[in-house]
């Protein structure tokens, strides 16, 4: 099914290695996957496992340390003129983890939406302008009477609906949100997954939904990546990955999440992943498929237990 799809991004064996200190730190170390246009491509991981990089490398904030990041078939990364980056910044969004330090606090709610608007010139006039920012604040949930105020005047939730208009204002194809949720209030974080989700089937988005907490991700991804260390370990869709979880690190993730059941949760035993059980000498592991469209990073040896125990 996946393959009679469109892929929007390709990631093609990137590596993002940073110099700290004398030494390198290996962010993302050579990781592939495609996201496919209209679908939310979940990618989790505890902190420090790579995926806001994988999200900021993808957008160009960094600059790959090699590999290809390809978007509608063009290579993301390498020279580009400015009108060719002001094309490219235009079908490509963020949303950031933190809606309290993204939104510039000197700026008005109006001006913060139409930053892009006026970047790429896509307001006729002022008339104009202020139409397109009212329709974006009634499309996040938000009245036009907050076009005048400035971000400390909103909640956490509030704040971050302004985030996702701002993100809106551009007309985008693909959305990152990096953790877009991780600093709201749980009753909050519904209300703007549920948001994210409306606006996808109203105008055809695309995602990547970067987060650490599994449930949600489940709930709003077509398919999820689980990242440890800078790599891929396991990659399914959303509802297999959950009922045939195969990498012991996926397993580990999806033991911590707790469940409304104080039996369950009085007996739940959780499962600490150890990365020295792979016994991979000198061979590299690769992700193998191991269940149709279900994939794991593992070694020969590995992918043949793996093949006995969960067909």
């Amino acid at each position: 099914m996946a393959d009679k799809r469109e892929k929007l991004i390709e990631i093609k064996n990137v590596k993002q290695y940073f110099k700290v200190g004398g030494g390198v730190v290996k962010a993302i170390d050579d990781v592939s996957f495609d996201i496919f246009k209209g679908e939310t491509f979940g990618l989790v991981g505890e902190s420090g496992s790579g995926k806001s990089t994988t999200g900021r490398t993808i957008i160009r904030l960094y600059d790959a340390t090699a590999g290809e990041v390809l978007f509608n078939g063009e290579n993301v990364h390498g020279k580009k003129s400015r009108t060719e980056l002001k094309k490219f910044n235009r079908k490509m969004q963020m949303i950031f983890q933190d809606p309290y330090a993204s939104l510039n606090p000197r700026m008005t709610v109006a001006d913060i939406i139409a930053e892009g608007i006026d970047i790429h010139g896509l307001a006729k006039n002022r008339e104009d302008r202020m139409k397109r920012v009212y329709d974006l604040l009634e499309t996040v949930g938000l009245n036009r009477e907050h076009a005048s105020r400035y971000p400390h005047e909103f909640s956490g939730g509030q704040r971050q609906r302004i985030g996702i208009a701002r993100a809106l204002a551009v007309e985008p194809e693909f959305i990152i949100a990096d953790e877009p949720i991780s600093a709201l209030d749980v009753s909050i974080q519904a209300q703007v997954v549920n948001l994210l989700k409306q606006l996808q089937k109203e105008k055809g988005l695309t995602y990547l939904f970067i987060a650490h907490d599994l449930s949600m991700v489940k709930y709003i991804s077509d398919r999820i990546g689980v990242m440890y260390h800078g790599r891929i370990v396991e990659l399914a869709a959303s509802e297999e990955l959950y009922e045939h979880p195969i990498h012991p690190y996926t397993k580990s993730l999806l033991s911590a999440i707790p469940l409304p059941d104080p039996d369950y949760e009085r007996n739940r035993k959780r499962i600490i992943y150890d990365p020295t059980q792979h016994n991979y000498g000198s061979e590299e592991p690769v992700m193998r498929e191991v269940r149709p469209e279900h994939f794991v990073l593992c070694s020969e040896a590995e992918y043949k237990k793996y093949k006995e125990l969960y067909q």
